[in-house]
């Protein structure tokens, strides 16, 4: 029987294998393709899509998740005026490596008066902004508080 360049092709692809390993399995198997699949996973020579660690499902969702984060901002800003407007990623990398003074300065600025939100490119606003604004008011509340026993 003659090998077409198309069953190689096809059998290429479906096993992820070189070409001179596609023809030799498919001469052994006289063509048949799907008999050429059973023989290189016999033969343990079927590779994993992508051929690498770099494009396991895992390392996918890794990347997806980091995509999507890349596109919501953390935005600090008091009085309509933005302090700060980054990406979530840099936020959480910020977040991990210097976590103590995150807390001091994230605690000084609600503290401070200062709102913090997220949003997409667009501007558009997530629903976790309305648990963040009702804590940021009851935090400015605990200080206005406190003020006002400190001035008496």
């Amino acid at each position: 029987m003659q090998i077409t360049l198309e069953q190689i092709d096809l059998l290429k692809k479906r096993a992820n294998v070189g070409y001179r390993e596609a023809k030799e399995a498919l001469e052994k198997c006289n063509g048949d393709i799907v008999e050429a699949l059973a023989y290189l996973e016999e033969q343990n020579r079927i590779k994993p899509e992508g051929g690498s660690i770099k494009n396991s499902s895992f390392f996918s969702k890794i990347k997806r998740i980091i995509s999507k984060l890349n596109k919501i901002n953390v935005i600090m800003a008091k009085k309509d005026k933005t302090i700060l407007n980054i990406p979530s990623t840099v936020a959480i990398v910020i977040a991990i490596i210097a976590m103590p003074f995150t807390i001091a300065a994230l605690v000084a600025a609600l503290i401070l008066g200062c709102k913090v939100r997220l949003e997409n490119h667009n501007g558009e606003g997530y629903d976790i902004n309305n648990k963040i604004e009702k804590f940021t008011d009851t935090v400015n509340s605990v200080t206005n508080k406190i003020t006002d026993e400190l001035k008496k």
